[in-house]
Order: structure tokens, then sequence, then C-alpha cells
């Protein structure tokens, strides 16, 4: 640990009369926005300090005693333009849509720097994507999970960005998905109408929970079979994760599913890719397959189809 002497100007707070006598790691947690883990690595690193004296994740703290804390800048790498074969939907001069393959991140983020959507988009477009969401993200308005395929929408200016964000935030997109669920649902149609928010016991997962946010998503029954079925899901709203949370709330998860699917893995991100049938599944049966949309620029509605992958067309054969 640095010396007290050397403690960071500027970045401080008192403690709270409310947290008078807490842990220092507690405290820490209910004042700065940041998660548990990152603190507690700020606290072991020496970024934390009380006046006068040094300190530990276990110090207890006064009320008005001040803490100092020292936040590193972040470092952004380079994210860099990579020759990755696009399959595209539709693209004009404002707007991209391509059709994901499993396995492809959206946006690069810890781990995945190399590979992704953006990595090849970046080649794809050159200097023409909207800048909004800055430069881990360029074009990115929306997202859809790493191995769910299908249609996802780039921007490319900033008046495109504004539209669609616009149009995501009024839930005016068209989003229609198809899926392959456990169990086979004794209705014809479902309305599931359920608030989502982050799991409180397991923070990779968003689960149905009463402080969540609204999230309303229509299913549709398309073909039945022994232990599973095909449905279609328009999605109301864009919540994280929203078609396979849902699902598994009302006892019908996605088949491949490592989150939400029978026999989860606690420690989900090890899971090994899942069988059925001989068939490789590499996470859950969902593809984005319809995206409609009003142009930001001349108001014409556009649709795009996103064909099934192949892996899906053979499970839906072995079925």
């Amino acid at each position: 640990m640095a010396n007290v002497s050397d403690r960071p100007e500027g970045n401080s707070f008192p403690v709270p009369e409310e947290l008078d006598g807490e842990r220092l790691d507690k405290v820490l947690a209910c004042v700065l926005p940041q998660s548990r883990s990152y603190l507690q690595k700020l606290l072991k690193n020496g970024c934390v300090y009380c006046t006068g004296r040094k300190v530990k994740a276990s110090t207890r703290v006064k009320e008005g005693e001040e803490i100092f804390f020292d936040i590193p800048e972040k470092v952004v790498p380079d994210i860099l333009p990579e020759d990755i074969p696009l399959d595209i939907l539709y693209e004009d001069n404002d707007l991209l849509v391509v059709n994901k393959p499993k396995g492809m991140v959206v946006h690069p983020a810890p781990g995945h720097y190399t590979g992704t959507l953006v990595n090849a988009i970046m080649y794809h477009c050159g200097d023409h994507l909207s800048g909004i969401n800055g430069v881990l993200r360029p074009g990115i308005v929306h997202r859809i999970d790493r191995d769910t395929t299908g249609s996802l929408l780039v921007c490319k200016n900033d008046l495109a960005h504004q539209s669609i964000a616009l149009q995501l935030r009024e839930h005016t997109i068209h989003r229609e998905y198809r899926a392959i669920c456990c169990g086979v649902p004794d209705q014809d149609e479902m309305i599931i109408e359920k608030p989502i928010g982050r799991d409180p016991k397991d923070r990779l997962r968003m689960a149905v929970v009463p402080d969540g946010k609204y999230a309303l998503t229509q299913v549709h029954v398309s073909q039945r079979f022994s232990s599973h079925a095909e449905i279609r899901c328009v999605l109301k709203t864009g919540r994280t994760h929203q078609i396979r949370v849902h699902l598994s709330s009302v006892g019908f998860p996605l088949l491949g599913d490592p989150l939400y699917g029978p026999g989860r893995s606690h420690n989900s991100g090890n899971n090994k890719p899942q069988s059925y049938k001989g068939q490789i599944l590499e996470g859950q049966c969902l593809h984005a397959e319809i995206l409609g949309f009003m142009h930001p620029r001349t108001g014409e509605y556009i649709e795009t189809f996103a064909p099934l992958p192949e892996y899906y067309q053979n499970l839906l054969n072995v079925l």
C-alpha cells in the first residue's frame, strides 16, 4: 500500500451518519457505483485511504471520516477493422442489416476485442458508422446475444442512430424471433408480461423480479413435437435476455440455453456445448428472423428476413 501522505486528491467523500461503524468495503459499496469485485481490487491495490491512517476492507470507519479513493483511468484498446465476411440482408447510405451467425459477439468487451461484429462492420463500412455509442460500439444501436442468430441493425451515421434509438424506445420496431423450447405449451398463444431485472442471486443472469423493468413478449406456438415445440416470439419491449427469461419463467426454457435452460450449471460460464439427438447446440435455439422499422431518412417501412441457420433447420428435421 502507498503511504498515507500519497493519498489521491479530489476523489473523496465523508462517511455518512447511517454507515457509522461499518466496514470500509460495505461503505464503498453503498456510496460508489462500481461493482463489489472492482472495489475489492481498489482496496487490494492500495487505492483507498482514510484520513491519517492506512486501511483494509475490514476496517471500521466513523461518521464524518474522510474516505479518499483513486479510480484508475480506463484504457480502451484499439479496435481494429477485420476482414470478416458479413451476410448482408439490407444496406443503403444510412443503414446496414446483417444476419449475425451463432457464436459472434456483437461489440468488443474484455476477453473479446477481436472477431466481433464491430470489427467486421468497421472493415466493411470504414468511417461511415455512427459515433454516438463510442469507440467500442460504433454503429451499434441494439444487440443480440452471442449465441442468438439473425437480424441486427447497424447505423452508418448519427441521424440514423437517433431515429432508430427513438423507435426502439417507443417500441415501434417489429422484432420477431423463432425458437425451440423445452416442453409443449397447451395454448396456441401466450402473452408473457413480467418485469425483468438483474438476478439478485447471480449477476450473470437476469430474472423476473418485482422491481424490474416492464417487459412484454407475445408467443405463438408454430409446431408441437413429443417433448419440444417451435414458437414465434414478438418483442414488445427489449430487455436483456427477455425471451430467454420470459420463456424460462413460465416453464418452457429454450433448448440449449446455458443460463436459463434445464440442467444449467451454476458456474454457467464454463458450460460445455450441449447436444440434442446428435445435433451440437452451442447455446440457445433462438433466431431473430424478422426486423421491421421506419427508414430514418425516407420514412418508408423496411422489413428484412433472415433465413434459418443450418443447425436450426437440422434440429427441426430431427424433431
